[in-house]
């Protein structure tokens, strides 16, 4: 890896049943699939580095998604992730990309709308005075850690997937005696709510058709069925 700067991205395979599950129950499985393709596509679009700036890995799960997924992003440098939870997970695409030479890494996620560029410039310069740089989310977790060298302990043992994760963090910053900055929160997308929120964003990434019934659940006339 040539650069000193690196953006792991992560992804899943958009698979019905297996995506945004949350969204699946109101949106129905394909729709879901759907709205995170779009998601993730317009998150790769607008981290999309120019020359200099940061060489960019996609980490992909789940364990066989790779030929959907290197079809899916062809143009994408792709790895897969490790087994494990999401903390075992991070942690190991980081291990990953500062193996390749990388000197500061930033990890994002595929479902935050409004990410770009200038975000992940930003918390990479934010390492040249802080140890960890994160990004927080609207429902406590954060959409974007960034580190300048492995740190295991960061992830391990966290509360994944509840409004918790961020206070965690920071504690655990805390108490390992590292400098964190925050950037501006942003909103990744796991709800209705949610999506009602991005959909300005979101609605004109979406073909017509699935826009429409996506619509209609987010103007809350329907839920539309599982399939």
């Amino acid at each position: 890896m040539t650069g000193a700067g690196a953006l792991i991205v992560f992804v899943k395979a958009p698979r019905p049943g297996a995506t945004k599950t949350r969204l699946a129950q109101r949106l129905g499985e394909q729709a879901a699939v759907e709205v995170y393709r779009a998601m993730a596509e317009e998150a790769l679009r607008r981290t999309a580095p120019r020359a200099g700036d940061y060489e960019r890995l996609v980490f992909w799960a789940p364990a066989d998604a790779g030929p959907e997924v290197e079809a899916w992003l062809a143009a994408e440098t792709c790895l897969p992730q490790v087994e494990g939870d999401l903390g075992r997970r991070m942690a190991a695409a980081f291990d990953e990309v500062f193996r390749r030479g990388a000197r500061r890494a930033a990890l994002v996620g595929s479902d935050v709308p409004r990410i770009s560029r200038a975000v992940v410039i930003e918390a990479l310069a934010g390492l040249e005075e802080h140890d960890v740089v994160l990004g927080p989310a609207h429902d406590g977790g954060y959409y974007l850690v960034a580190l300048a060298g492995s740190c295991p302990a960061l992830f391990t043992g966290m509360p994944w997937s509840t409004p918790s994760v961020l206070a965690a963090t920071l504690e655990r910053a805390r108490t390992l005696g590292l400098s964190v900055r925050l950037l501006e929160p942003l909103r990744d997308v796991d709800t209705l709510e949610d999506l009602r929120a991005e959909w300005p964003l979101v609605a004109p990434l979406i073909d017509e058709t699935p826009r429409a019934r996506i619509e209609a659940a987010l103007s809350g006339a329907t839920d539309i069925p599982s399939r």
